[in-house]
Formats: C-alpha cells, structure tokens, sequence
C-alpha cells in the first residue's frame, strides 16, 4: 500500500546543533505557507555533535511554542525518506546565499532521483541571518561571549547553550 502524500504538510530537515535564528526564521516562514510542519532533527552517529538529539528537540520545542501546527520528530537515515515515511509531499531547505547554493542543488538533485513525488522548497535566508551558521554560534560560545549571542541564537536558549559549552571546556566544573 503506498502512502497518500499531502501538498499540505511540509518537513524542513537539519541537524540544529543548536537551532538558530535563522533555521527559527525558516520555520516561521514555513509555517505561515504550510497547514503541517514538522522539523525533522537528523540523528548522525558519524557527526560530532554539541548537544545530544534530545536536547535539540527540546530546544527546539521551547522557540516553536508559539507555532501550534509545528511538530519536531528525530530521523535517521535519508531525509527523503523521512519526509516519504510521514507522509509529507514537500522538503523545506533554508538557503544562504553563496554558501548554501550549490550543496543545496546537489542534494535536491539526488532527492529527486530517489524520490520525484517529493518536492523541494528553498528559502532564502533573510540578510540579517545569511551569514549566521552552528558553527559560528559554538565559535562565539565557546570564546564566553553569551551576551553577543542574543543576534543569532533565540534568548531562551543562550543559558542552556553557555552551560552545554562551559561543561566542555571545563569538565569538572559540571559534576
């Protein structure tokens, strides 16, 4: 039997370690287009990541409160069939110019050959947030500058980010 696929719900992928305002942006557009979004958070046992996958869920429940018709599930695996297995027509892809382009075209390419019912959006980063990535956040964090995040992390996540930085450099002042 295979599975109805609904141009209504969408799923936007990543690793959102940790959620940025930029992905937070992306959802917000995304939702504002779609009747169901759910933000698919990818398990990578190969990647070296800064919060567990729980805990990026949970970040990420806490800025999607707001969002009533915005769900967060964990995948493993490829995210085309992630979006297939939830019955979802639709794969959201937030796109900074010039550093996403051309990963972004590459991995829409293979989608659609493993899969061309499903469909890819792109969404341009809003400029304020176009050069704002997980690894410039965890750069910023890691030097103890907390007070300059609230421009690229939501605010209620900065003091669960400095505490997740702080125990790893200083693994003693955790316990």
């Amino acid at each position: 039997m295979t599975t109805q696929l609904s141009p209504y719900k969408a799923v936007y992928t990543g690793s959102f370690d940790p959620v940025t305002l930029g992905h937070l942006d992306i959802i917000e557009r995304s939702a504002r287009l779609y009747d169901s979004l759910v933000i698919g958070v990818g398990v990578n046992s190969a990647k070296q990541s800064l919060f567990s996958t729980d805990e990026r869920i949970d970040l990420l429940q806490r800025v999607t409160r707001h969002l009533p018709h915005v769900s967060i599930e964990r995948f493993d695996g490829l995210a085309v069939d992630f979006v297939r297995n939830i019955g979802a027509r639709v794969m959201v892809r937030g796109v900074r110019p010039l550093t996403d382009i051309a990963a972004e075209f590459t991995m829409m390419m293979a989608n659609r050959q493993l899969d061309s019912d499903i469909e890819t959006v792109f969404l341009m980063a809003d400029e304020v947030y176009a050069h704002v990535s997980s690894t410039l956040i965890k750069q910023i964090a890691s030097l103890g500058h907390g007070r300059s995040l609230d421009r690229f992390v939501p605010s209620e996540i900065i003091p669960t980010l400095m505490e997740k930085v702080r125990s790893i450099q200083h693994p003693t002042l955790a316990e």
